[in-house]
């Protein structure tokens, strides 16, 4: 599958791959700030953004896109940052394809299945029929009806694309991700371990990773390394954009890296 993506910078590479219902124009801002050090290739993962639907929305199968991506643009390793379901696709990756792999920082998410805790969202943006409606601002005054968070509105909104006839589209494959949202909750599991070195980063005030977690990253991860970012929900990068762009960045480029293209 040919995935859309966008480069920024130069130097060693570093592919950022954005979380369930996001695109790559969520790390634009941040990206620009690691294109200072790296070359950046920031994705938008199938069924999400500019890339292809497809009916498989399985961690395998987004770790084979990312590996079908390396290839074609040439990447024998490539540092890895994932937020959410895209630290799970991270996570799938390293563990199939270590020796591919420098770092990799995952961002609020960890390798255990979770419960179907976004199902209501997806059954929300579904039950909008985007041909009823001529403004945006519609669209947000609806869907505020079942999420009450103004700023989580306005996330998932930014699915909603302009079609040739000036009406809304969805540009994720909301439907194709609804119906098959079970294997997005699954855990990611292997039974050979990945030996590089790994950032784990969880938002203080969010619930997605709870240190009894640690144990179990360990196991698939041993040399797993933790942060904790005060003042930051599921949505590190956004809540605190500064402090985990300085954690990343100290992660990522230790005093003696050894990266070799």
């Amino acid at each position: 599958m040919k995935l859309h993506f966008r480069t920024m910078g130069a130097g060693a590479p570093l592919i950022v791959l954005h979380g369930l219902l996001g695109s790559l124009d969520n790390w634009q801002p941040l990206g620009r700030r690691f294109a200072e050090h790296f070359k950046v290739f920031a994705v938008d993962l199938r069924n999400h953004g500019q890339s292809p639907h497809s009916d498989d929305v399985s961690y395998e199968a987004m770790a084979a896109d990312l590996d079908e991506f390396m290839r074609t643009h040439g990447l024998t390793r490539a540092h890895l940052l994932g937020h959410s379901m895209g630290g799970k696709v991270a996570m799938r990756f390293a563990l199939r394809h270590p020796d591919r792999v420098e770092r990799l920082v995952v961002v609020d998410i960890s390798p255990r299945a979770y419960p179907p805790r976004h199902a209501r969202t997806l059954a929300a943006l579904l039950a909008l029929d985007l041909h009823t409606f001529q403004r945006r601002e519609e669209l947000d005054a609806e869907l505020a009806k079942s999420v009450d968070d103004a700023e989580v509105r306005q996330f998932l909104l930014k699915n909603a694309g302009r079609d040739a006839q000036g009406g809304f589209r969805w540009k994720a494959n909301l439907r194709g991700l609804w119906e098959s949202y079970e294997r997005l909750t699954a855990a990611v599991t292997s039974q050979t371990p990945c030996d590089r070195p790994a950032l784990f980063v969880r938002g203080e005030k969010s619930d997605f990773v709870p240190a009894a977690d640690n144990d179990l990253i360990r196991q698939l991860f041993p040399q797993a390394e933790f942060c904790a970012i005060a003042g930051a929900g599921h949505w590190v990068q956004a809540d605190q954009p500064e402090v985990f762009y300085a954690s990343a960045l100290e992660f990522l480029l230790p005093r003696k890296n050894t990266f070799a293209p």
